[in-house]
């Protein structure tokens, strides 16, 4: 079966478990849900998901998801996805997501349990739905913060994880640990590697992630810090040592919820190690970092704007790239390390199951760009416009 065929075969499969879930009582505690959606994407320069110089059709994402709740102690859940996005995702359905949460003890102030599986990590505002077009703030999430050009390093994880909550009547506080394998595909080597040593980046070993967040009553507050630690090793023979790679990818983030506005800022740090890459490249130590301010105001129903700028940096102490730019004897341009972008985008619910969205943004700096579809960094527009819309429907 090829891609397309594929493709057709998850849609077809989403229209009919709509009709199933509508028609047929389905078991005590078993929900069906899925959701679709279809963007067009044109940019002044730069491919962005796609040839979008000539305008993109390549962004499309059909999801569908069940929960089973077999016990008031376990809950089945998982999804297949299909997504594509360019030359990053082909559109091939994987699983998204598939899991067991047990809960180990359950009590009106508290409550803990653990998961198993391949679980969603819990970073930032967003990660834990960035598949679902319905929880995102625009078509986009602030690309500075939720890289897509490496998604799948820090979407999920095969392993465990333990949660708690702790209900209080000044509000929620809640916490996860949990270790397992990360995703690697061929946008992180391409993106950790930039084309410049050949081979496959594989796990080194366990990663480790752990959130911290506070909800305040109907969640007008939300205030959190999350964070994963990332061991890698590219297999690579031209030394005796396999060269290693450790992130440290973390977010604070903060979020207010006012009847018919809201506001939210997230900051992203990502201390980057390279070792035993001698004698292609020295050894690296940096830190990346972005952030972003974003503004959502419903201005009646069913409409919705938004307001958003963020930044981003390869490298923190060299946020111009000038000194990127001359340790690599110009082959990757100063702009490459650097992004700054302004978003204003608009959503109407047209109903219940359907939204539409339109968003323009304008950038400075190419450092969100994914390397696999820009492959050569000198052809990078520093000064480029994004369009984009989309349709989603959801059941």
């Amino acid at each position: 079966m090829d891609r397309s065929r594929a493709l057709l075969a998850l849609l077809s499969l989403l229209l009919l478990s709509r009709g199933a879930a509508a028609e047929l009582a389905l078991p005590s505690g078993l929900q069906l849900h899925g959701f679709a959606s279809q963007g067009a994407v044109h940019t002044s320069s730069n491919r962005f998901h796609g040839d979008s110089p000539e305008t993109s059709l390549d962004f499309t994402e059909i999801g569908l998801n069940a929960s089973w709740r077999l016990s008031p102690r376990l809950l089945l859940a998982g999804q297949v996805l299909s997504r594509r996005a360019g030359d990053m995702s082909d559109g091939w359905p994987k699983v998204d997501f598939a899991l067991a949460d047990i809960n180990l003890f359950m009590q009106d102030s508290h409550r803990a349990g653990m998961r198993l599986g391949r679980l969603k990590n819990r970073l930032g505002l967003y990660n834990e739905t960035r598949d679902v077009p319905f929880t995102h703030p625009g078509i986009f999430l602030p690309q500075v913060v939720y890289f897509d050009k490496v998604r799948n390093l820090v979407l999920a994880t095969d392993g465990i994880q333990l949660h708690g909550e702790l209900y209080q009547p000044f509000g929620t506080l809640s916490a996860t640990l949990a270790t397992g394998r990360p995703v690697v595909d061929e946008n992180v080597e391409a993106a950790l590697l930039r084309g410049q040593i050949p081979g496959a980046i594989e796990p080194r070993e366990n990663s480790w992630l752990a959130s911290l967040w506070f909800h305040s009553p109907a969640e007008r507050i939300k205030v959190g810090l999350s964070g994963a630690a990332i061991a890698l090793r590219q297999d690579w023979n031209l030394t005796r040592a396999h060269p290693r790679i450790d992130l440290t990818y973390w977010i604070a983030s903060a979020q207010y919820n006012a009847e018919r506005w809201s506001l939210s800022t997230e900051y992203m740090g990502l201390p980057f190690r390279g070792r035993d890459f001698q004698p292609v490249r020295p050894d690296l130590n940096q830190t990346s970092e972005g952030y972003y301010a974003q503004l959502t105001y419903r201005l009646r129903q069913p409409l919705e704007l938004m307001l958003r700028y963020e930044e981003g940096f390869a490298n923190r102490d060299d946020r111009d790239g000038r000194t990127l730019e001359r340790q690599t004897q110009g082959l990757i341009p100063e702009h490459a390390g650097s992004s700054r972008i302004l978003s204003l985008g608009l959503r109407w619910d047209v109903s219940r199951h359907w939204m539409l969205r339109t968003e323009y943004q304008r950038h400075i700096g190419s450092f969100i760009l994914s390397e696999i579809e820009n492959p050569n960094l000198l052809e990078h527009d520093k000064h480029w416009d994004l369009f984009a819309v989309q349709a989603a429907f959801r059941f």
